[in-house]
């Protein structure tokens, strides 16, 4: 792959970034209330004591508020907005398919041949039923490409994991693995572009985002700790 389409894939992710992931989470960190959280009360207190050394209404606050905004948030952003960033992918690394089961299409970096694609967002997103899903779409387009005689081999067939290590596979992969290739991570994003480092590039990319749009992320999340703060001493503490 030429490298200007690399950085096309990179300016891409970029502007989903930009335009989905961003405002998102955003939206989310500002609608945060105390209700918002199923508080344990031995559990906020042990985990604000851990992590700032007192269990004050700040600490408490930070206990709660930053695997909200640093974790559970944004992935679920990620992973429901997956679609948008594998269509913007398939713009510049290859087509999007019209076949049931495949997101994209696209010529090996590695091998020189048509991959049929199936993308998910991580190592641990897909279940059992999502396994049988799978298998199916892909048994189906073998059968149809023997009847019409087309040179399709089964690593032809893949699964493209946009981020992980191979070691983090979950099992339902792994059964899907031993038929078709699942490709994780570096290794997806190697055959897709040829280049080692792009996974490593295009991560660094995304986190470019949050400076190139003038964000202060302590900022809003010291605001919002200070907001759900004083919920707490309004309510009395835990």
């Amino acid at each position: 792959m030429e490298e200007n389409q690399k950085k096309a894939i990179i300016e891409k992710g970029k502007e989903y970034f930009r335009s989905i992931i961003i405002p998102a989470h955003l939206k989310n960190v500002g609608k945060l209330q105390l209700k918002s959280f199923n508080v344990n009360p031995f559990l906020v207190n042990y985990l604000a004591s851990f992590l700032c050394g007192d269990t004050s209404s700040l600490s408490l606050a930070k206990a709660l508020i930053y695997p909200r905004i640093l974790g559970t948030s944004i992935n679920t952003s990620f992973g429901q907005n997956l679609q948008v960033f594998i269509s913007s992918l398939a713009e510049v690394a290859g087509k999007a398919s019209g076949i049931d089961g495949i997101d994209i299409e696209f010529t090996d970096a590695i091998d020189g041949r048509k991959k049929y694609c199936q993308c998910k967002a991580g190592p641990q997103t897909i279940n059992a039923d999502d396994v049988a899903t799978i298998m199916g779409h892909f048994g189906h387009l073998q059968s149809k490409a023997r009847l019409d005689r087309l040179p399709l081999q089964i690593n032809d067939l893949i699964v493209g994991v946009l981020y992980g290590e191979p070691s983090e596979l979950s099992g339902n992969y792994k059964n899907i693995d031993k038929t078709y290739p699942v490709y994780c991570g570096k290794e997806f994003w190697t055959h897709v572009t040829g280049d080692e480092n792009f996974y490593k590039r295009l991560s660094k990319g995304f986190g470019e985002v949050v400076e190139e749009e003038g964000i202060n992320g302590s900022e809003i999340i010291l605001r919002k700790v200070k907001e759900i703060a004083a919920e707490i001493d309004e309510k009395g503490g835990y």
